[in-house]
């Protein structure tokens, strides 16, 4: 017996480790894109200023110091061992480390926290205790201080957004710098058509999804790893045996002792071999914390030291050659196939950034700060892998007009550097406060991270100032730009959702009405899609108002998105009563992490009846334990086991009927034969996913049910068959005439202008156009 279970656990230790193995593989693929190939580079930055006067032995072993130092303090030790230990429940990121703090302290600008959420088992860590301190009821009382965290946390999140610009035209555009070594007269023309043209294939191929694209890539890095190690093998042989020397931080005192203010401005372009640092903290979620260390930590750190050595070793005995260092390196033999893997690699850099960007942009979206774009999921079973058609599009379009604009990989390296150190300021300054309110350290431990690293970053930032008229200024527009748009819609959705809080129905109104709501009620369903989390929204009223009949049964919807990375299915629907329960109104809220599924497409009715179905059956058992009673009247429904073994189902094929289950819901509420064909036509050649399965419910018939619980259920049942309406507030903002004149560009103009041209909420929601009804309401701030 003991023999066995230590052959199971061993057995299950071994396939832990080729899990991990399997994603450490994966990993190089996608996540050291830019890492692998900053060697193009690096030194070519290091030396394009002034500092190839400068241009000595003991300089050139300087920059090797800086460069072995700057790989090991920030990739290796921040990145690797400190930063990606602080994830949130395997997901990194700038707005992962917002959400964390989101959840231990009350950061939020949005009223809509719900006990119901931290009941759910990633909401807080295991063991966590809450501890008010000065500082953070310092910081929840003063909602200034709220805003400056969250423009800080949009700031980096646009500064990584921006990478998904010049990166790529820095990678593709370096990588061809290797056509000028073999053929001087190649113009700076041919080179843009080149570039952009290789740029176009790049994102096009994006839409087949990070899984694909990193098992095609992974192999094609390995080599590039060990082909550029073996070159700087290579050249340390055959250069300077004593390039090692050069490891030791002396050298650092000695390059800014010779080389004073023209070394401090150059150390922006030595910056470069670490940008893409990032997108290991960032593209956690594809991968594992433990994979992404091992591949790092045995490959893809030694590879790198070993090139930037063979580089150095070079230098130091070639001082006339400062541009192309890399390509000047290869042995003629060896010069065209590394010229093909230089390309190659350039093609994961850049994918390694794009990726890291979409997956920012969903969560800034997912946040509120983001307007409705298309997030389409590549793969159902690898979570938090998405395509954004639109992004990827206008990405490319200013990917090339940057490559064609610049033309030198200087000018939009000073550009990429600007970004990466801003943003790893601001993950140090977030580590510090997660260090604080997650890990309830004290502020002497929450110092460390900023004593340590903030000043060497604010060396490096420094340096780029002085750059900002040589590409950096680029980038800030970009940044601003896209700062802009953020704030922008968060600011205007914050507004709205405030204004529909502020106008909620009284439920004395509701109660006043009676069970017919004051008007006529026809079967079927309606879904009255709502951001508020309690209380009845105002389009109800206007619903009422303006049409005299309203569905059987009425149900609020709250698709929510809360600050963990994933919810499970169990815990997805938060079900409840509005009102009593001869008014046949319920709430649903249904709630998704920030790097979840929209899951709410698939089978979204039939969930939707099965949970109100358990939820009713819950409340007439009397199921009042902590697990299923949350939030006064509302209950997590998918606790109990008997989920989805309340009803009996049965499956009918709409096609193979030759009628689609819609029509025959519209027959049963009586419509005209033209209209039918109508709705039939507009369905099967419209909407295609109008055919697909239709289930029917029915209750089983050898189980005793109560009169009046049998009475509800079967209203509901029958309410389902007879058809679904979703309405869909259609709500505006305006500023007031009295308003300031930024208020009123804001939310006027630019607010508008971005909900215009975003996609609406019922496409996002897929909802289908001949079953949605819009109530208009507009609001004046």
């Amino acid at each position: 017996m003991v023999i066995c279970l230590m052959q199971n656990k061993e057995a299950s230790l071994g396939s832990k480790k080729k899990h991990v193995l399997l994603l450490a593989y994966q990993s190089l693929g996608i996540v050291y894109g830019d890492l692998i190939i900053s060697p193009l580079y690096v030194y070519d930055n290091a030396f394009s200023g002034s500092l190839h006067h400068h241009q000595t032995e003991e300089v050139i072993f300087g920059v090797l110091s800086l460069i072995f130092w700057s790989l090991t303090v920030f990739s290796l030790f921040k990145y690797v061992v400190i930063i990606l230990s602080a994830n949130d429940n395997g997901e990194g990121g700038t707005l992962a480390l917002y959400s964390i703090l989101r959840r231990h302290a009350k950061f939020n600008l949005l009223p809509n926290h719900q006990a119901a959420d931290e009941e759910l088992q990633a909401y807080h860590r295991p063991g966590y205790v809450t501890r008010s301190t000065r500082f953070r009821i310092f910081l929840e009382k003063h909602k200034h201080y709220r805003t400056c965290l969250l423009l800080i946390v949009l700031f980096a999140a646009c500064m990584v957004i921006s990478d998904g610009v010049f990166s790529p035209a820095l990678s593709v555009l370096s990588s061809f710098q290797g056509l000028k070594v073999h053929n001087k007269s190649l113009n700076h023309g041919n080179m843009a058509t080149i570039v952009c043209m290789v740029l176009v294939g790049l994102f096009a191929l994006q839409h087949r999804g990070t899984h694909k694209v990193s098992f095609m890539f992974a192999p094609v890095v390995i080599v590039w790893l060990l082909s550029i190690a073996a070159l700087g093998i290579y050249n340390i042989l055959k250069w300077n045996h004593g390039v090692y020397r050069a490891l030791s931080p002396y050298y650092i005192y000695k390059f800014f002792k010779q080389t004073q203010k023209v070394g401090w401005s150059s150390i922006g372009g030595l910056l470069l071999c670490i940008t893409g640092s990032e997108a290991m903290f960032v593209d956690l979620g594809h991968f594992s914390t433990a994979s992404i260390r091992i591949a790092f930590s045995c490959l893809v750190y030694p590879c790198l030291v070993l090139q930037y050595m063979g580089q150095a070793a070079f230098l130091s005995k070639n001082f006339s050659v400062v541009t192309s260092s890399f390509y000047n390196s290869i042995p003629d033999p060896f010069f065209w196939p590394m010229f093909v893997l230089a390309i190659l690699a350039a093609f994961t850099a850049s994918q390694a950034v794009i990726s890291m960007t979409f997956s920012i942009v969903k969560q800034c979206q997912a946040l509120g700060c983001f307007p409705r774009v298309k997030v389409v999921h590549t793969t159902r079973w690898i979570r938090g892998q998405v395509y954004i058609p639109e992004l990827n599009w206008i990405l490319m379009i200013l990917s090339m007009a940057v490559a064609i604009g610049f033309q030198d990989t200087t000018l939009i390296g000073n550009a990429y550097g600007l970004a990466f150190m801003s943003t790893t300021l601001v993950n140090t300054w977030l580590l510090s406060l997660v260090i604080i309110f997650v890990w309830s350290h004290n502020i002497v431990t929450a110092l460390l991270p900023l004593l340590l690293f903030t000043p060497i970053e604010l060396i490096y930032l420094s340096s780029y100032f002085v750059k900002l008229s040589k590409g950096g200024l680029a980038q800030l527009v970009f940044t601003t730009l896209f700062m802009f748009v953020m704030y922008v819609w968060n600011y205007g959705s914050r507004r709205k959702y405030l204004l529909e809080v502020q106008n909620k129905v009284p439920m004395k109104w509701i109660l006043g009405l009676g069970p017919s709501l004051g008007v006529v009620r026809v079967p079927g369903i309606s879904l009255i899609y709502t951001e508020l989390v309690s209380g009845v929204p105002a389009i109800f009223t206007q619903f009422l108002t303006n049409l005299p009949a309203i569905n059987q049964t009425v149900v609020f919807v709250c698709i929510k998105s809360i600050p963990v990375p994933h919810v499970s299915d169990r815990d997805r629907y938060l079900v409840g009563r509005v009102g009593p329960k001869s008014y046949r109104m319920y709430r649903c809220i249904i709630r998704y992490g920030y790097q979840d599924v929209d899951k709410y497409v698939d089978d979204f009715e039939d969930n939707l009846v099965m949970s109100i179905t358990e939820f009713i059956r819950m409340e007439a058992e009397g199921c009042r334990t902590s697990d299923e009673l949350i939030d006064a009247r509302m209950a997590v429904v998918r606790t109990s086991g008997k989920f989805g073994t309340r009803l009996v189902t049965s499956d009918s094929s709409s096609a193979n009927k030759g009628i689609t289950s819609r029509y025959k819901r519209s027959c049963s509420m009586g419509k005209s034969s033209t209209l039918h064909s109508l709705h039939n036509k507009y369905e099967v050649e419209e909407s295609p996913e109008f055919s697909q399965r239709h289930t029917r419910f029915q209750l089983p018939g050898d189980e005793y049910l109560e009169e009046e619980l049998k009475e509800e259920l079967i209203e509901l049942l029958e309410a389902k068959e007879a058809g679904i309406a979703y309405i869909v507030g259609h709500s505006f903002i305006r500023a007031r005439r009295h308003s300031s004149k930024l208020k009123r560009f804001v939310i006027n103009r630019a607010f508008s202008f971005l909900r215009k041209n975003c996609r609406s909420s019922a496409v996002v929601l897929h909802i289908p156009h001949i079953s949605l009804i819009q109530v208009g309401v507009v609001y004046y701030i």
